[in-house]
């Protein structure tokens, strides 16, 4: 009873060492998990694993393969539903299984550390560890080898540790724990030796010893080839003890946002033309704040109210964070991380106050992979995002879809208002990123800055200047073209009010603010978002753009530079007008004495015949050169209006406008080269029309005056009035349809057609040709 006792205790000694070593993986690996969910699931399969194959042990070998991946699925799917209940994950279970299949490795390998177990996090080291557990007890239990048997193990330990990398302390004591629980496996086998000891005892005794001295040989040989291996490789290892692991998710790409969203802020001009689509339905809720009395007000960042109101009215809803800028275009630049339902908690500044900002969002008409969220996001049910710690913003990978529903609640910061005044704000490199300024600053703009910057010495009160300045010189208006570059941003601070100028969307406001802050030396950013009014909709009008400034101890400070209702904005030229240079002395005029009558007019003597008047010639001089300046005054003008029509035909509008404009410049080019088409035929028979026009103006060109000009048209490739004839198709039967790439190649080969023909003409005839006044005056209408 006893020796049989101590068989089986034996016998398990292997397969409990198998099931120790593959779960130690998932507790190594479960570190990086949120919950114990993954090491418990991890355990699971390697405990089913290695005692399917005991189970087994009996059936063929080829059997229990099958039968093993059998259970595997079974056990696989019922973590994926774990899993995804744990996570609050919708959907049925082959969408759900589908997903992680195609997605396991590379959500894996880019979640955001603590990783959330879902479906698509849990799946491959599931899988692993089954597939380690069954192929170790196969080798170890079947075969008889053992040691072989740990490498399946020994390799899933190994990765278990690489996909952790930097992102957890080592795993010293689990790999003591690893170490102990190989030699007892090794120490007790499985099987017991044969009965009679030595299993060379039967040989001849000549035999026996050369057996003997075989196997010491190859016992020494095994001694010293480990030896010399941990000589060789013992200082490699220990010099990379205190070195940091490769992290792996370098070698993955993050989730991305689309190019639509790499910089939103071109977005606000489109939605204040439209202010009343409809972008998001939201109920917000607000908890007490968890420290102090009462959210403090801090000046412009809380002039919106999202202080004081707690039904949600007035509370930012963040969209993007906009902190690279080269000159032309703020972007996103951020990196994004799939993570869970909570996400890494961060730390608020000291003396702030936190209210937790509960919202349900349900997606209207916003488009894109941006998730609207209050900063800063906390916890999120309802859709799987991705995360940018820095910038605390969310993305949907899978991007927004009208109906799309989910909850967020966030931790809605106000630092204290009393602490701005002596703030100091940070340098150096870790917010070099946020003070960069990019070449070509307009010299007005540095001087401005520098201005408002000597005038105010704080951080604070630099920022308080150029939000005061925006604010009391700028208009806002909801026509003003999309645009914040150098030069749109020079034209906005400067140009002529009657022609555009000094008005703007937000922005403008917000992109001004954030350049002349980076020049003064302020760390600033760009954030888009939206300012609901209420519960319930938030409309394409409620979109709009603002600064932050990064303060020390403080965190992002938010600013509002627009400017306040009913207030007529005052010229710029008041209090920032060139100082002139010292004027010169004045001179006091002559004193003149007052006649005291006025005396009686007196005829002049007649002077001699022929002195009197302007002689003929000196009239009809001035006569002709008069008339000389008015035609060279017509003929200027008219070139400058046919010239003037050119460029809002090809340059102005949407692309579709474009297109049909550069069409009317092919036919008015017809009217001049005299081969008018008339209105009733079809584009393309007008493109094959404009063809015989220029082959036969070539035709009498070249039989006539060979000059360098018609023999350079001979040469010119015109097939674009087909393509531009296509495209004008495309304009009649799918409007809207049109790319600005596709105006862009019309108007070049509009340009060509007309430059071609009118080379092909008698030069008397070019010289007319740009001031024809024809297609001034004449009605066109696009060929369709």
């Amino acid at each position: 009873m006893v020796t049989s006792v101590v068989r089986v205790l034996r016998a398990a000694v292997v397969p409990l060492a198998l099931i120790g070593l593959t779960s130690l993986a998932g507790v190594v690996l479960g570190r990086v998990y949120a919950g114990d969910l993954l090491t418990r699931l991890v355990i699971g399969a390697a405990v089913g694993s290695v005692l399917v194959s005991v189970a087994a042990r009996r059936l063929p070998s080829w059997l229990v393969a099958p039968v093993s991946v059998a259970a595997m699925a079974g056990w696989t799917l019922l973590s994926l539903r774990l899993a995804a209940t744990h996570a609050e994950i919708p959907g049925g279970l082959v969408e759900i299984s589908t997903d992680a299949a195609r997605n396991g490795i590379p959500r894996l390998l880019t979640a955001m550390i603590p990783v959330e177990p879902t479906p698509d996090t849990v799946l491959v080291p599931v899988v692993a560890a089954w597939l380690a557990g069954l192929a170790g007890a196969e080798v170890a239990l079947r075969a008889g080898r053992v040691l072989l048997g740990y490498l399946p193990a020994a390799g899933l330990y190994a990765a278990a540790l690489y996909v952790i990398g930097p992102n957890a302390a080592p795993a010293v004591g689990a790999t003591l724990v690893f170490v102990t629980v190989a030699a007892v496996g090794l120490a007790a086998p499985a099987r017991t030796a044969p009965a009679g000891g030595d299993p060379a005892a039967d040989l001849a005794p000549g035999v026996r010893a050369a057996v003997r001295l075989r196997l010491a040989a190859s016992a020494a040989l095994g001694v010293a080839l480990v030896v010399g291996l941990v000589a060789l490789l013992g200082p490699v290892v220990a010099d990379q003890v205190d070195g940091r692991p490769v992290d792996p998710r370098r070698y993955v790409e993050p989730p991305q946002v689309q190019t639509l969203d790499e910089n939103p802020l071109i977005r606000i001009s489109g939605w204040a033309l439209h202010p009343e689509q409809k972008l998001l339905e939201v109920r917000t809720e607000r908890s007490d704040a968890q420290a102090g009395d009462a959210a403090p007000s801090t000046g412009p960042a809380t002039e919106d109210g999202s202080a004081a109101d707690d039904t949600g009215a007035g509370a930012r809803i963040r969209l993007a964070v906009l902190s690279d800028y080269d000159g032309v275009t703020w972007r996103v630049g951020a990196t994004y991380r799939n993570a869970g339902r909570i996400l890494p908690a961060v730390t608020p500044p000291r003396d702030s106050t936190v209210r937790t900002v509960r919202q349900q969002v349900t997606v209207a008409e916003l488009s894109g992979r941006l998730l609207p969220a209050v900063a800063t996001p906390r916890e999120v049910s309802g859709a799987r995002v991705a995360y940018d710690q820095a910038s605390g913003t969310l993305i949907r990978p899978e991007g927004l879809t009208p109906g799309l529903r989910y909850a967020v609640t966030s931790a809605e910061e106000h630092p204290d208002s009393n602490l701005l005044a002596t703030a100091n704000v940070p340098a150096g490199e870790e917010v070099a990123r946020v003070l960069r300024v990019a070449d070509g600053v307009p010299d007005p703009m540095r001087r401005l800055a520098a201005q408002l910057a000597e005038e105010n010495g704080a951080p604070y009160a630099r920022a308080l200047a150029i939000e005061q300045f925006l604010a009391e010189h700028y208009r806002v208006v909801a026509d003003a073209p999309s645009g914040h570059a150098y030069p749109n941003l020079g034209f906005f601070l400067y140009g002529p009010r009657n022609g555009g100028g000094q008005e703007g969307t937000s922005e403008q406001f917000a992109a001004a603010f954030a350049v002349l802050g980076r020049l003064s030396g302020l760390p600033t950013r760009v954030v888009v978002g939206f300012r609901p009014r209420g519960q319930g909709p938030v409309l394409a009008g409620d979109a709009f753009a603002w600064p932050e400034v990064l303060f020390d101890g403080l965190g992002w400070v938010s600013f509002d530079p627009l400017p306040r209702p009913n207030e007529e904005p005052r010229p710029v030229e008041e209090d920032f007008r060139p100082t002139p240079e010292d004027p010169p002395p004045s001179e006091a005029p002559a004193p003149t004495a007052e006649p005291s009558a006025s005396p009686e007019p007196v005829a002049a003597p007649a002077g001699p015949p022929g002195r009197g008047g302007v002689s003929t010639p000196v009239l009809v001089a001035g006569g002709s050169g008069g008339l000389l300046l008015l035609v060279g005054a017509l003929l200027l003008t008219l070139l400058a209006m046919r010239r003037s029509l050119t460029r809002a035909r090809l340059g102005r509008g949407d692309p579709d406008q474009r297109v049909a404009g550069a069409w009317r410049e092919v036919t008015d080019a017809l009217r001049l080269a005299g081969r008018p088409v008339g209105d009733d035929l079809a584009a393309t028979e007008v493109a094959g029309h404009a063809r015989q026009a220029l082959a036969e103006a070539r035709a009498r060109r070249a039989g006539g005056d060979n000059d360098s000009a018609g023999g350079a048209a001979a040469g010119t490739d015109v097939g674009g009035v087909d393509e531009l004839a296509e495209l004008l198709n495309r304009v009649g039967f799918a409007p809207d349809a049109t790319t600005p790439d596709q105006a862009s190649r019309a108007a070049e080969a509009a340009t060509a057609y007309v430059a071609t023909l009118r080379s092909a003409r008698p030069w008397w005839r070019r010289l007319l040709w740009s001031v024809h006044p024809a297609p001034l005056r004449r009605p066109h209408r696009s060929q369709r």
